[in-house]
C-alpha cells in the first residue's frame, strides 16, 4: 500500500485555504509549494496529477528518460473504454524499435501499483486504468473537503506560477457593447454570454480580470435620434422604458429618413447621368442640395457635430440617454449574472489620446492622405489582406476605428494589462485585424501581441411565440412563461417552491444560455424555443433538473455532513460508482483545458456526461432503503457529484436551482 499512502501524502502537503472571487464563487488560494518538481503539476489540487507523477516516475525508470518528459505527454481519453491517462509512443521519440513493442514491453516491465492497473498496449499506446479503492479514497475527501474550490487552481492565475511575487495575470475582456437606444439583440446576447464566460473562467483560476462594456455611443446616430426624440419622445416613456421608447423613437425617425435617402440618391444617379451625356444643369446640383440640406441625415450631421464641438444642451440629451439606457442594460445583465467593472464607450475616449495616436501614425508613416480623408493602406506595410481603411473622414471626424487605437493605447496605460480580450462577432474579423496591425505599425507590437479576438457565430431567428422579438427581455420572459407553466403541472412538486415565479425565470435565462454554448463559439446556430425549453437531450432545463434531482436526494437521505467525511467509500464497488468517480476526478483537468480552449462547450460536455452518467445510475447505487454504512458513502458520492456540477453550472454563469 505504499503507492497509495504516497498519494495520499502528496494530496496534503500543502493545505489551500479558501477565499472568495471577486465573482462569489470559492478559490483555493495559491501555494506554490503545493506544486511538485514536475512542470504544472499540482497533487493537493488535481488529484489526476498524482498518478501522472507516478506512472511518469515508474515509466522513467523503465525507458531512461526524465520524469518530466513523460509527464508532458500523458493524455486524456475520450471514452472511459480507453483508460484513465494514455501515452502516445511516438510522442516520446524513442529509436531502435516500433512504438508497438515498446508499448508491449513497457507493460510487461511496469512494476505492481497500489494506484493503477497494469497498463494495456493498444497499438502505438499505452492505456493506464486507475484502481477504483485508491481513487475513491484520494477523489471524494478531496471534494467534501475543498466544496466550491474544487477545480480550482489558482497557480494557473499568476504570471509564473514558480514565483508568485511577480503578481497575477491582469485580463481585461471586452464584452457585450450593445449600441445605446437599438435592442439588445442576438449579437449582443453571445458577445454577453461568452465574454462573461471567459471572465469567469480566468477569475476562477486566479487571475485579475477588467470586465469592460465598451458601449456604441457615438456618432452621427445620436444626431438623428436626438432630432427624432424632439418630434416623438416622451419624457414618461423615456423614464419608464429608456431602451424600448429610443428605439421606438429611432425606428420613427428612420421612416422619414429612409425615403428621403433614397431620393437623394436617385438624383445623384441623375446627375450622373446627366454629366456622362452633357445635360447636367446647376438646377439640378441645386436642387440636390437643397435635398441634401433639408434631409434628416444632413440634420443629423450638423446635431452631432455640435456634440463633437461640446454644445451643452446637446451632451446634456445625449447624457441623460445614456444614462438611462446603462441602468437599464444593468438590469438585464443582473438577470444573467453578469457585472462589468467599467461601462466605456466610443464617447469616453480622450481627444488627447485620438491626437497622440493620428500624430503616431503619421510620424510612423502609417497614414497617408486620400481625397481630403486621412487612410491606412495595409498593401504598403505588408499586410495585403488587410486592405485600406479610413481613420479620419474629410470632414475631419474621427471613425469608430480610430477611437478603438485610442481605447487600446488609454486601457494599457491604465491597466498595464497581460492580455486584452475581443469577445466579438466573426463578421469583425477584418476591423480588428486591421486594429492590432495599426497598433503593431505604431511601434506598440508589445501592446498587439496582447490583445486577442475571441470570435463567434451568428444566432438565427431570435424570435419567440408571439413572433419576432428585438429584445432580451422580452425573450427571457416569453420562455419563463413557458418553464412557469411546465412547473404547474406537478401541482405537488410546484407547492414546494418558495418562488415559483424567479425558478420559472432561473430556468429560462439557463435554456437560452446552454444553447448559445452547446456548440463551438464559431458556429453558427438557429435559436429553437421549442429546443431550448425541452427537458429531453442536453438542455438546460435537463442540466437543471439534474441539479434539483441531486438536491432532492440530500434532502430525503437526511445524512449529516459528518457522516459524509467518515463514509466507507471502499464500499463503493459498483461500476457505476465506480465511472463516476473517475469523471469527478477529472473536473480539474477540464477547468486547466478550458483555459487553452475559452470554450464554454469544454464545460457543458463534461456536465451533460455526468449527468447521463447519474441518471443510469439511480437504479443502481439506491440511497433510500440501503444499509446504513451503504447509504452514507453513496449519499458521498451522490454529494460530491452535486458539488462538481454546481461548481460547473456556476463558472458558466448558471444559477442552480434546488427544486423545480
Amino acid at each position: 500500500m505504499d503507492d497509495l499512502k504516497n498519494a495520499q501524502t502528496e494530496a496534503k502537503l500543502a493545505p489551500t485555504a479558501v477565499h472568495s472571487t471577486p465573482n462569489g464563487n470559492l478559490g483555493a488560494s495559491p501555494n506554490t509549494t503545493a506544486s511538485s518538481k514536475l512542470p504544472n503539476s499540482y497533487p493537493s489540487l488535481n488529484p489526476i496529477d498524482v498518478y501522472r507523477e507516478h506512472i511518469a516516475k515508474q515509466l522513467a525508470s523503465i525507458i531512461g528518460v526524465e520524469a518530466p518528459e513523460v509527464y508532458t505527454k500523458l493524455q486524456w481519453t475520450q471514452t472511459q473504454d480507453k483508460g484513465d491517462l494514455t501515452l502516445p509512443i511516438p510522442a516520446l521519440r524513442i529509436k531502435g524499435k516500433k512504438p508497438d513493442e515498446l508499448a508491449t514491453e513497457w507493460a510487461e516491465k511496469f512494476p505492481e501499483s497500489d494506484l493503477v492497473e497494469k497498463p494495456t498496449a493498444a497499438g502505438t499506446f499505452l492505456q493506464f486504468f486507475f484502481k477504483p479503492l485508491a481513487l475513491s479514497e484520494l477523489v471524494l475527501p478531496t471534494i467534501l473537503k475543498k466544496k466550491a474550490s474544487y477545480g480550482c487552481n489558482l497557480n494557473l492565475g499568476l504570471r509564473d506560477p514558480s514565483d508568485p511575487s511577480k503578481g497575477k495575470l491582469k485580463i481585461v475582456v471586452e464584452f457585450s457593447s450593445p449600441n445605446i437606444a437599438k435592442p439588445f439583440h442576438a449579437g449582443h446576447l453571445r458577445s454577453t454570454i461568452i465574454g462573461g464566460f471567459i471572465a469567469s473562467l480566468y477569475e476562477a483560476v486566479g487571475s485579475e480580470v477588467i470586465r469592460i462594456n465598451y458601449l456604441g455611443d457615438w456618432g452621427k446616430q445620436y444626431g438623428l435620434l436626438a432630432n427624432g426624440y424632439k418630434r416623438f419622445g416622451s419624457e414618461e416613456e423615456l423614464e419608464k422604458n429608456p431602451i424600448n421608447h429610443l428605439f421606438d423613437v429611432y425606428v420613427k425617425i428612420n421612416e422619414i429618413k429612409t425615403p428621403e435617402d433614397r431620393d437623394v440618391e436617385m438624383l445623384k444617379a441623375e446627375i450622373k447621368a446627366a454629366e456622362k451625356a452633357s445635360k447636367a444643369s446647376r438646377a439640378m446640383e441645386e436642387r440636390l442640395a437643397q435635398k441634401v440640406d433639408a434631409s434628416e441625415d444632413e440634420k443629423a450631421r450638423k446635431y452631432f457635430k455640435n456634440m463633437e464641438d461640446g454644445d451643452p444642451a446637446a451632451l446634456d440629451l445625449w447624457r441623460k440617454f445614456r444614462d438611462l439606457s446603462i441602468a437599464k442594460y444593468k438590469q438585464t445583465y443582473a438577470r444573467l449574472n453578469i457585472r462589468y467593472d467599467v461601462y466605456s464607450g466610443e464617447s469616453q475616449i480622450k481627444r488627447e489620446s485620438l491626437d497622440t495616436a493620428e500624430k503616431m501614425m503619421a510620424d510612423k508613416g502609417v497614414t497617408e492622405n486620400s481625397d481630403g480623408a486621412v487612410i491606412v493602406d495595409f498593401t504598403k506595410h505588408g499586410a495585403k489582406k488587410l486592405g485600406k481603411a479610413v481613420v479620419k473622414k474629410k470632414d475631419g471626424t474621427p471613425l469608430y476605428l480610430t477611437r478603438d487605437i485610442g481605447a487600446i493605447m488609454e486601457r494599457y496605460e491604465e491597466f498595464k494589462f497581460d492580455k486584452m480580450i475581443y469577445v466579438v462577432a466573426s463578421q469583425q474579423d477584418l476591423h480588428l485585424a486591421q486594429l492590432f496591425k495599426i497598433t503593431e505599425l505604431m511601434g506598440r507590437k508589445d501592446i498587439a501581441d496582447r490583445c486577442q479576438h475571441e470570435k463567434f457565430g451568428m444566432v438565427n431567428g431570435m424570435s419567440t411565440r408571439k413572433g419576432t422579438v428585438k429584445f432580451l427581455d422580452t425573450v427571457i420572459e416569453d420562455v419563463a412563461d413557458y418553464q412557469h407553466a411546465v412547473m404547474k403541472k406537478n401541482q405537488a412538486k410546484y407547492d414546494q417552491v418558495a418562488d415559483p415565479r424567479q425558478v420559472a425565470e432561473t430556468l429560462a435565462i439557463t435554456s437560452i444560455m446552454v444553447q448559445d454554448m452547446s456548440s463551438k463559439r464559431i458556429n453558427n446556430y438557429d435559436f429553437s424555443l421549442d429546443r431550448m425549453t425541452s427537458y429531453e437531450g442536453d438542455t438546460g432545463p435537463y442540466l437543471q433538473y439534474a441539479h434539483a434531482r441531486l438536491s432532492s436526494i440530500t434532502r430525503k437521505a437526511e445524512v449529516s455532513p459528518d457522516e459524509l467525511r467518515n463514509a466507507d467509500v471502499s464500499l463503493l464497488i459498483e461500476p457505476h460508482a465506480i465511472n463516476l468517480v473517475r469523471l469527478l476526478a477529472q473536473w480539474p483537468d477540464v477547468v486547466q483545458n478550458t483555459l487553452k480552449t475559452l470554450e464554454p462547450v469544454t464545460v457543458l460536455s463534461y456536465l451533460f456526461k455526468m449527468t447521463h452518467m447519474l441518471s443510469s445510475s439511480y437504479d443502481h447505487l439506491r440511497v433510500v432503503g440501503s444499509e446504513p454504512e451503504l447509504k452514507n458513502a453513496r449519499m458521498a458520492l451522490y454529494e460530491c457529484a452535486r458539488q462538481v456540477l454546481n461548481n460547473g453550472m456556476k463558472l458558466l454563469g448558471l444559477s442552480p436551482v434546488e427544486r423545480m
